[in-house]
C-alpha cells in the first residue's frame, strides 16, 4: 500500500467550515442494501418497520454537520430488540470479546452512558466519545458509500445509523443499525489506538484511485469491522460487526471460518460480504502489530 494520494479537500489543514460542507455530501447510501430493495433484508415485507426506517433516515437527511444529532423516540418493540441484543452479548463478552473493549464497556456501563433497559442517544454517545478520542458522530440514513464513509473517518467523525435492526432477526443485521454503532464501534473508539488508526485510513482515501480505495475498504472491513486479536494465547475479537452481533461473533470464533495471520498485503485484496458471515478472519498478534503493519 504505497501510493500516496492526495487530500480532496485541498489541504489537510482545512477551517472547519469548508470541512463542515464537504461532510455534509458524504451521504451517499448503498441502496442496495436497504430493506425497500433488499429482498433478503429481514424487514422487506414488513411495511411497517419500513415506514418507521423512512421516518427515522429523514432525520438523518435533514442533518447538518456542526449540529446536534437529531434525538429519536425509541418504540417498545425497538428498546426490547436493544435489550435483547445488549443481555446476550454482555454474557458473551467475558469470554469473546479482547481486554480492551472489556475495560471501555464496562466504563460505559458505570457511566450510566449504555444501559440495557434505553436505547442510548447519538448526540450523548457524541458528546462522550468526542471527550475520550476526539471523534464525533454523525447521523446517516443508511449505509454509506466506502468512499463516503472513509473521508468522514479523515475528520473524526463517524459516520451513525440511528435505526434499529429488524426485531425478528436480532442476532445479525445484515447492514449498519444503531446497535451496531454503538455497541460495536463506539465502544472501541474509545481507546486512543484504534481510533488513531481509522482516522489514518481515512485520510489515505482522500483523493486516493478507486483501485486503492477497494484496498483500503477491504483493510477497514478485515480491522475494525471482522478484525480478531491474540491476547494470553486466545483468540479475541475486536471488530464492530462481530461484537454487535452475537450470531457472527460465536461463529468468528468458531473452528468453522478460516483464520490467517494478519497480514496487510493479503487483507488488502481479501473478498468481504457484506450480506453474510465471513469465510476468513485475520487475526492480528497484537494490536501494535496490526498498527505497524499498515506503514
Amino acid at each position: 500500500m504505497n501510493e500516496q494520494p492526495g487530500f480532496n479537500c485541498q489541504r489537510r489543514d482545512l477551517v472547519s467550515k469548508t470541512c463542515g460542507e464537504d461532510l455534509n455530501n458524504c451521504k451517499k447510501v448503498v441502496h442496495s442494501c436497504e430493506p425497500d430493495l433488499n429482498h433478503s433484508h429481514p424487514g422487506f415485507n414488513d411495511v411497517v418497520y419500513r415506514k418507521r426506517r423512512a421516518e427515522i433516515a429523514m432525520l438523518a437527511a435533514d442533518y447538518k454537520h456542526g449540529t446536534d444529532p437529531p434525538r429519536v423516540e425509541y418504540t417498545e418493540q425497538e428498546t426490547a430488540t436493544w435489550k435483547e441484543v445488549f443481555d446476550t452479548l454482555s454474557q458473551l463478552y467475558t469470554t469473546h470479546a479482547c481486554n480492551v473493549y472489556q475495560k471501555n464497556f464496562e466504563k460505559l456501563k458505570a457511566d450510566n452512558v449504555l444501559r440495557n433497559d434505553t436505547v442510548p442517544q447519538l448526540q450523548d454517545l457524541s458528546n462522550y466519545l468526542y471527550a475520550a478520542s476526539g471523534y464525533k458522530l454523525c447521523p446517516v440514513s443508511g449505509l454509506v458509500s466506502a468512499r463516503d464513509f472513509l473521508a468522514c473517518l479523515a475528520f473524526k467523525v463517524f459516520p451513525c445509523t440511528q435505526y434499529i435492526r429488524h426485531h425478528n432477526a436480532p442476532m445479525h443485521s445484515p447492514e449498519p443499525d444503531l446497535i451496531h454503532e454503538v455497541l460495536g464501534h463506539v465502544v472501541m473508539f474509545m481507546d486512543q489506538k484504534l481510533a488513531d488508526f481509522s482516522e489514518r485510513i481515512g485520510k489515505a482515501s482522500l483523493g486516493a484511485s478507486d483501485e486503492f480505495l477497494v484496498k483500503l475498504a477491504a483493510l477497514y472491513s478485515f480491522t475494525i469491522e471482522f478484525g480478531l486479536v491474540r491476547e494470553d494465547g486466545q483468540v479475541k475479537a475486536y471488530g464492530a460487526a462481530l461484537l454487535s452481533s452475537y450470531g457472527e461473533l460465536e461463529y468468528a470464533l468458531s473452528p468453522v471460518p478460516e483464520h490467517l495471520d494478519f497480514d496487510t498485503s493479503i487483507a488488502t485484496v481479501q473478498p468481504y460480504d457484506v450480506n453474510n458471515y465471513q469465510k476468513v478472519y485475520f487475526v492480528a498478534g497484537s494490536f501494535q502489530h496490526m498498527l505497524h503493519n499498515f506503514e
